[in-house]
């Protein structure tokens, strides 16, 4: 009976999908892969589905409108209800694919199986961006913070603004006094399991808690639901803080440097790239399954270890070839320089680089049809 209760949710999460977004973006600018398509045509049709990471809204936004151009005929909606709601859909069956900022844990991998056939389904990085620690301290547009201290700001520790832990990587910056009001998510989100992640990788002995997609109920805060959320609380709160992908974050928030190795290194796409130079794909996963295992502790010069990877999740077989078709013209444009540039325009996101892509490329020419 729970089994039948959540697959009816998830299959109401796919319903809102057809009213919550369609395809978009007419007066998108064509690109030289856009044009050929429109001058050639398509015939491609049909709609994808998905749902999933609200970190990929704006990368999403551009990929939808980016791929309509070149086929004409088809159609992609996505509904950003949050990396775990995105999960549950896949897994039910609900949408045809996922986005998520965490990757599909064994558990996931093995339920797969029942939707997607005997190989299951598979991760490939689609999304890279930095989260940047974002804040409300009106005339303060930069600050340095440590892992430690972000850690205890977190953790209800730090409670005003001129403590002396903030002001000791600040000199020179006159901190107010004013109550610190962290804010973090309320739903499951790959955006808190990356947070949390990173705390514990370069601060263990003071951030105990093991990460997760669920924020730490021992740690109380104000909450909000998805990225737009959290960032609207916060601007609307002076003294606030919280963690969100850096597309959603611009003023009148600031933004912290984060401490790598002996320096600061402020946010930024091109940071985040340079932290994933160090990522290993993870061990005991089918070559084709491209979930990575991120040095959040690096102390690589220029990284921003505070990034995550998005993921689309996919099956390894559908159906029925047409919707074979769909998933793999859509899952190669955004892996495409155009899909990466598309994105990297509109969410300040990180291109993947090209090695890796064309990994996630070959994982999706796996896909194949059932019937």
């Amino acid at each position: 009976m729970p089994e039948l209760k959540h697959r009816a949710a998830a299959l109401g999460t796919a319903a809102l999908i057809s009213l919550s977004l369609a395809a978009c973006g007419s007066d998108y600018p064509l690109g030289p892969a856009q044009e050929s398509a429109a001058q050639q045509g398509s015939s491609l049709s049909g709609t994808l589905t998905g749902a999933g990471a609200s970190s990929q809204n704006a990368a999403m936004d551009a990929w939808v409108a980016g791929f309509g151009l070149l086929h004409t005929d088809a159609q992609v909606q996505y509904s950003p209800d949050g990396s775990g709601a995105g999960r549950t859909a896949f897994l039910a069956g609900a949408v045809d694919f996922a986005g998520s900022d965490a990757y599909l844990n064994d558990e996931e991998l093995e339920r797969s199986r029942k939707i997607c056939g005997p190989d299951g389904a598979f991760d490939v990085p689609a999304y890279i961006s930095p989260i940047a620690v974002a804040f409300n301290l009106p005339g303060i547009t930069e600050l340095n913070l440590d892992a430690e201290t972000i850690a205890r700001i977190f953790q209800g520790e730090i409670k005003s603004w001129d403590d002396p832990a903030v002001a000791q990587h600040n000199p020179g910056v006159e901190l107010p006094d004013l109550p610190v009001t962290p804010v973090n998510r309320s739903e499951d989100s790959g955006t808190t399991e990356t947070f949390t992640e990173y705390l514990h990788a370069v601060v263990p002995d003071i951030w105990t808690a093991e990460p997760s997609d669920t924020w730490p109920s021992e740690f109380a805060g104000e909450n909000a639901q998805g990225t737009t959320g959290v960032v609207s609380m916060v601007a609307g709160t002076k003294g606030a803080v919280t963690y969100a992908d850096d597309s959603a974050v611009g003023a009148p928030l600031g933004k912290a440097s984060l401490k790598v190795g002996d320096g600061f290194v402020p946010v930024s796409a091109e940071a985040a790239a340079t932290a994933l130079d160090q990522a290993k794909q993870v061990e005991g996963r089918p070559a084709h399954d491209l979930a990575l295992e991120l040095d959040r502790a690096t102390t690589a010069a220029g990284a921003y270890p505070l990034m995550l990877v998005s993921y689309h999740i996919y099956c390894t077989t559908y159906e029925d070839q047409s919707k074979v078709d769909l998933v793999k013209a859509f899952g190669h444009y955004v892996l495409s320089p155009e899909g990466q540039d598309d994105a990297a325009q509109s969410a300040k996101s990180a291109p993947l680089s090209e090695d890796l892509a064309q990994r996630a490329a070959d994982s999706i020419d796996r896909i194949s049809a059932r019937s």
